[in-house]
């Protein structure tokens, strides 16, 4: 099992920018995708976008694509989600997700093994 753990989240204005991080450790062996999801309050939790292993491929939401951009570093088991022109509607919890995989070069949106806890993203208008 892998641990994931997320960070980075907080209070911004629209229009503003973060960056949430999330590095995963335990048993990590073998090639791992991995995806940002969100819940907002009252709402199912939904993909935001993924990235498979070798981090040439990537999928993002409609609601993101052009503000939100995926990225991961292998050698230190971590993956980032930089976040510009945050909106109000952005504002929910962001979840990390890891799913073991027998392809370097695909992303997933769905099926994944762990999850971190959370990390509350809050825009304010």
């Amino acid at each position: 099992q892998v641990q994931l753990v997320e960070s980075g989240g907080g209070l911004v204005q629209a229009g503003g920018s973060l960056t949430l991080s999330c590095v995963a450790s335990g048993r990590i062996f073998g090639w791992y995708a991995m995806g940002w999801f969100r819940q907002a309050p009252g709402k199912e939790r939904d993909i935001v976008t993924a990235i498979s292993w070798s981090g040439g491929a990537t999928y993002y939401a409609d609601s993101v694509k052009g503000r939100f951009t995926i990225s991961r570093d292998n050698a230190k088991n971590m993956v980032y989600l930089q976040m510009n022109s945050l909106k109000p509607e952005d504002t929910a919890v962001y979840y990390c997700a890891a799913r073991r995989t027998s392809s370097s070069s695909n992303y997933y949106l769905s099926g994944y093994d762990d999850w971190g806890q959370g990390t509350q993203v809050t825009v304010s208008s």
